[in-house]
């Protein structure tokens, strides 16, 4: 089933957060608990069997600066942005390579579309171009984001055409 995060699934949502993303790559817990209580509709997870094990969240915005630490503290998040910035997409390390990603992933970009956002922003590791373009997002650029100290790629879905 996927469904709005909630205040109930923070830990959880915390520990494959921490699992998926090494270092500083990964939101803290009080980041995650900010999120979901200021962009429920912007968080989605995966539950199998009643166990939460993806997750992705974001936020909304009409001025996008993929470089802008400050916004994945939510900071110049306007829930009536037309534009949807992708902070994270993780699964749980036992539940990886089922497809699970892929499939909240998809939910996520129906879910933005119903919401008439325009488009949907996100950065990411070299290896997961390829992944995020099955989904119909476009490479944009190196991102000039220095996130936990890694090289970042852009990648934008028009949600008018893409997907």
């Amino acid at each position: 089933m996927i469904r709005e995060a909630s205040l109930n699934d923070l830990d959880t949502c915390y520990q494959i957060e921490t699992s998926a993303y090494a270092g500083d790559e990964a939101a803290t817990r009080e980041k995650i608990e900010k999120r979901i209580l200021t962009y429920p509709e912007g968080f989605l997870v995966l539950e199998l069997d009643d166990e939460v094990v993806a997750l992705v969240n974001a936020g909304a915005t009409d001025k996008v600066e993929m470089s802008d630490e400050a916004f994945k503290e939510l900071i110049g998040h306007d829930p009536a942005g037309r534009h949807i910035v992708i902070m994270s997409v993780a699964v749980a390390p036992a539940h990886q390579g089922k497809g699970y990603a892929g499939r909240l992933l998809s939910a996520f970009i129906d879910r933005m579309r119903t919401m008439d956002k325009r488009e949907i922003h996100l950065i990411c590791q070299t290896e997961l171009i390829d992944f995020y373009a099955k989904y119909g997002f476009e490479y944009r650029c190196v991102s000039d984001s220095e996130h936990g100290g890694l090289n970042w790629h852009e990648m934008t879905l028009n949600l008018s055409t893409g997907g």
